[in-house]
């Protein structure tokens, strides 16, 4: 969770409430009841101050609300659509100020892109060549393939490449494309996953041939089956032997084998709509199995079912928070 330095993370139901007043104020229809009750909510306490600060940020920034909350705001009483805008309304007044910043770059990313994903979903694609190319969850990728390259551009997120050999008369590069630099597949299998402000890639099967984008004095290296590295677009990160459940992905798991709970929830909200937050008291639990990414619901409730966990959730299990049982 991105929060302002310095500061303690608001509490959700806080962040729902403010929402809520966020919501109820665009619809310009408050009585003088109901204006008084927000003006009491406001001052009630630090915290509430605190998350009315943000819905003003917020108001400030964008001078109203986003186009596809304000619709919703109208559905008056509550129904589901609402209550699925209240929960994204509250994930941007929590991660202020970069939160509209990256909601705006994620919606221009994700609708202008050739491929994309939704978030919890996978897509397979067969290239012109015979190239399979998997698609991770909220993934977004641009395809050009021409007289003198076949050319990924990963904007976003995570694929599986697997190259096919080009028929073509001039046998022309396979290269896949990130902000941090270019990756040439040498007859392989490999997974790349953009993920700022670097690149993972783990190779599977071949090699690849990876140089960056902003460094003409790094000499480029060669990521060889059965190994990993990361890289900025300035440097390389150290080689080192790839995840033995790399891809699973691809087979609908999260593989996990002694991993800290904070990571696991990352790596889990990926595939989830909404937000799921993990008490740093049990940050550092460990958690082994493999779990479900098409059903994440499923996926908590076995955290629950094997470890000292509770999940408590709001706005319908939109909001969810993981702590000690």
């Amino acid at each position: 969770m991105l929060t302002r330095r310095h500061e303690p993370p608001l509490d959700p139901k806080v962040l729902e409430e403010a929402a809520e007043w966020l919501m109820r104020l665009s619809e310009n229809d408050l009585s003088d009841t109901e204006r008084a009750q927000w003006e009491c909510w406001k001052v009630s306490s630090p915290e509430r101050d605190r998350a009315w600060s943000r819905a003003q940020l917020l108001q400030r920034k964008l001078g109203g609300l986003p186009p596809s909350l304000a619709m919703s705001a109208l559905d008056r009483p509550s129904n589901p659509e609402r209550r699925m805008a209240l929960g994204k309304l509250a994930m941007l007044l929590a991660v202020l100020p970069a939160g509209w910043g990256s909601w705006k770059l994620v919606e221009s990313q994700q609708w202008s892109a050739d491929y994309r994903t939704a978030v919890g979903q996978r897509r397979e694609l067969t290239l012109a060549d015979g190239s399979h190319i998997t698609l991770n969850t909220d993934t977004a990728i641009d395809v050009l393939f021409d007289a003198n390259q076949r050319l990924i551009n990963l904007r976003e997120g995570e694929i599986l490449v697997q190259t096919a050999p080009d028929i073509s008369p001039l046998p022309r590069p396979f290269l896949v494309g990130t902000r941090q630099g270019r990756m040439q597949a040498l007859g392989t299998r490999f997974t790349v996953r953009e993920q700022q402000p670097r690149t993972h890639l783990a190779v599977l099967d071949g090699a690849v041939r990876v140089e960056l984008a902003d460094s003409r004095e790094a000499t480029p290296i060669i990521v060889n089956a059965g190994q990993r590295t990361d890289f900025s677009s300035q440097t390389f990160g150290q080689l080192s032997p790839s995840d033995r459940y790399a891809g699973a992905w691809t087979r609908g798991m999260l593989m996990a084998d002694k991993m800290r709970l904070a990571d696991f929830v990352a790596e889990l909200t990926r595939y989830r709509r909404g937000f799921v937050r993990c008490d740093p008291a049990i940050a550092d639990l460990r958690i082994s199995g493999a779990f479900p990414i098409s059903d994440t619901q499923r996926t908590l409730n076995m955290l629950t079912q094997t470890y000292p966990v509770l999940v408590t959730g709001h706005l319908s299990g939109y909001w969810v928070t993981l702590s000690a049982a």
